[in-house]
C-alpha cells in the first residue's frame, strides 16, 4: 500500500483498499507480464548486455558441456547427425555459370580433382565434402570453425585448407597487429567490428606443447558461424539452449534403466538362525566369516547369507516405466523445437507419421536446414571456390587473357545438393509432372531439386534414348516421346 493510502487508512480503511485495488489495476494494465516483479518473476533476475558480454564467459563452459553430450549421448548425436545429413548429406557439386563454356567445363573437372583429399587438406586425411560435414557439425557442437587458406605446393594447385578449432583462438592476446584495433577472444577488429586478422595458437600434434600465438590476416581465414545479434563477434554453440533438457532426459532415462534393473532382481537371502560355535553366553566366533553389506548390489538371481541375528525377507522390487515413454517422446519434441527440426528428425520414430504429417515436417525441416546451407555455401564454400579459381589461373592450368579484368564474371557459379530420396516416388513424380505441365516449375529446378545438373541430365537422356533407338528398343514416356514416336 502506498504513503497516502496508509495515510488514509487510519480514516477511512474501506477508502484506502478500494484506492489501492484500482491502483493495482491500473498497474497491471499498463504493463506487461513478462516485465512484471510479481510472485511469480520474483525470482527472474535478468540484465541487458552486449552479446560478446553475455558469451564470454559461458562459452569455453558450454561448448565443453555440448561436446561431453556429443561423446555420450544418443539424443544430441540424434540431434547432430541429423544436421550433417540434411545440411552436408552427400555433398554438393559445382556449376560453374560464366558465358565460357569451355572455361566452365574445364574449371569444373580442376574443381572435382582438387577436392580430393591429398589436394585440398593440408592433413591429406580429409576431402573436401568430408571437411564440409566436420564443419556442419563443429558448428552444432562448437559454434563455429576455421578455415586457413594455406599457399603450399604438393597439389593440384598451390592452394589447401587447414581446419582450425575454435579452441585455438588464442583469448590471452590484448594488443593489437595495428593501431587502432582492438583484440577481443583472440580475433583483431577494426573500428567497425570487422575483422582484420586472428590469433592463433595451433597446439601440436600431442596436445600438450602450445607455441606462440600466429598472427593470420582475415583474407587468409575463413570464420564459419552464425551471427545472431548485431553485437555478436565469436560463436557460441548452437546446442547451447537445448544442452540442460538433453542433460536432464540423460539423467531421467539412467534412472528408469537402473530402476528397471533392480525390478528385474529377485534376491533371496539365507538366515542363520543360531550362530555356528555353540550355544549361550560361551559363544566363540573366532574364525566366523562376517557379512558386511556396504556397497553391495543386489544382481539377478542372487543368493547370499545374512550374519547371525539379521532380519531380512525376500526382496521382490516392483516396478514399471510405463510413463518413461510418454515422457521421453515429449522432451525429445522439445529438444526439436529447440533446435528447429521435428520430433521425427530427432527420434526416428515414424511409428505415428503418415504420408501427410511427413511430408510437412519434411517442408519445416528443410526450411531450417536451408538457412544452415545457405550460411555454408555464402560463408564457406563460395569463399574457397573464388581463390581455387584465382589459385588455377595463377598456376596455369587455365589460360585466360581478361581474367583480371573481368574476375568477378569467372567467379558466377552455384551449388548443386545432392538428391533426397522422396517419401512416395509416385505422388512427388506426379506432383513434379503437373508442376511442369502448368509452368509452376521448369525441368532445371526439378532436375536441381533431385542434384542433378540439367544439362547433364538431358544429354543422358539423348544418349540413351539414341542408343536404344540404334538398338531397336523403344524407350520414352509422357513427357519425353516426339510426335513421331506417338
Amino acid at each position: 500500500m502506498g504513503a497516502l493510502e496508509s495515510l488514509i487508512c487510519w480514516i477511512s480503511p474501506e477508502t484506502a483498499c478500494r484506492r489501492e485495488a484500482w491502483r493495482q489495476e491500473y498497474e497491471e494494465m499498463k504493463s506487461y507480464d513478462a516485465g512484471g516483479f510479481g510472485r511469480r518473476n520474483a525470482r527472474w533476475g535478468v540484465y541487458n548486455q552486449s552479446a560478446e558480454m553475455t558469451d564470454r564467459y559461458d562459452r569455453d563452459t558450454i561448448r565443453a558441456r555440448a561436446r561431453d553430450l556429443e561423446r555420450n549421448s544418443d539424443m544430441a548425436a540424434s540431434i547432430i547427425r541429423a544436421y550433417k545429413r540434411n545440411v552436408v548429406g552427400r555433398g554438393f557439386s559445382l556449376q560453374a555459370r560464366t558465358n565460357d563454356e569451355n572455361f566452365n567445363n574445364t574449371v569444373e573437372k580442376l574443381w572435382k580433382t582438387w577436392c580430393k583429399s591429398k589436394n585440398c587438406d593440408v592433413t591429406g586425411q580429409q576431402s573436401f565434402n568430408q571437411m564440409m560435414r566436420m564443419a556442419a557439425v563443429r558448428k552444432k557442437v562448437d559454434g563455429g570453425l576455421l578455415f586457413k587458406k594455406c599457399y603450399t605446393d604438393g597439389g593440384l594447385v598451390p592452394f589447401k585448407l587447414q581446419a582450425i578449432e575454435v579452441d585455438e583462438l588464442d583469448i590471452s592476446i590484448t594488443q593489437p597487429m595495428r593501431k587502432g584495433n582492438k583484440v577481443v577472444g583472440g580475433v583483431e577488429y577494426n573500428e567497425y567490428n570487422r575483422p582484420e586478422g586472428f590469433w592463433i595458437t595451433q597446439y601440436s600434434i600431442d596436445g600438450f606443447v602450445i607455441p606462440e600465438a600466429q598472427y593470420v590476416p582475415a583474407k587468409d581465414m575463413i570464420f564459419y558461424f552464425d551471427k545472431k545479434r548485431p553485437s555478436q563477434i565469436r560463436e557460441i554453440s548452437d546446442l547451447a539452449s537445448t544442452i540442460p533438457r538433453i542433460r536432464d532426459t540423460n539423467e531421467f532415462i539412467t534412472a528408469v534403466s537402473v530402476k528397471e534393473r533392480i525390478a528385474a532382481c529377485l534376491a533371496v537371502f539365507v538366515k542363520k538362525v543360531v550362530p555356528t560355535g555353540g550355544y549361550g553366553r560361551g559363544i566363540n566366533n573366532a574364525g566366523v566369516d562376517s557379512k558386511s553389506y556396504s556397497g553391495k548390489m543386489l544382481t539377478p538371481g542372487m543368493i547370499t547369507e545374512l550374519n547371525a541375528g539379521d532380519e531380512i525377507q525376500v526382496v521382490d522390487p516392483k516396478g514399471s516405466s510405463d510413463d518413461a515413454n510418454s515422457h521421453l517422446k515429449m522432451q525429445l519434441r522439445l529438444m526439436g523445437a529447440g533446435q528447429g527440426i521435428s520430433y521425427e528428425a530427432v527420434s526416428r520414430d515414424m511409428s505415428e507419421t503418415n504420408y501427410s504429417s511427413a511430408r510437412q515436417a519434411s517442408i519445416e525441416d528443410e526450411l531450417t536446414f536451408a538457412e544452415e546451407i545457405e550460411l555454408l555455401q555464402e560463408n564457406v564454400m563460395s569463399e574457397i571456390y573464388e581463390t581455387f579459381v584465382i589459385s588455377v589461373f595463377l598456376s596455369g592450368l587455365i589460360n585466360i587473357r581478361d581474367f583480371w579484368k573481368n574476375k568477378q564474371e569467372y567467379m558466377n557459379h552455384e551449388w548443386v545438393a545432392s538428391p533426397k530420396k522422396w517419401i512416395d516416388p509416385l505422388k512427388e513424380a506426379n506432383a513434379n509432372r503437373i508442376a511442369m505441365e502448368t509452368g509452376q516449375k521448369t525441368f532445371k529446378q526439378i532436375a536441381a531439386e533431385g542434384g542433378r545438373d540439367w544439362k547433364e541430365q538431358i544429354d543422358d537422356m539423348a544418349e540413351v534414348f539414341q542408343y536404344a533407338r540404334e538398338k531397336g528398343v523403344r524407350l520414352g514416356g509422357e513427357l519425353f516421346e516426339s510426335e513421331e514416336e506417338k
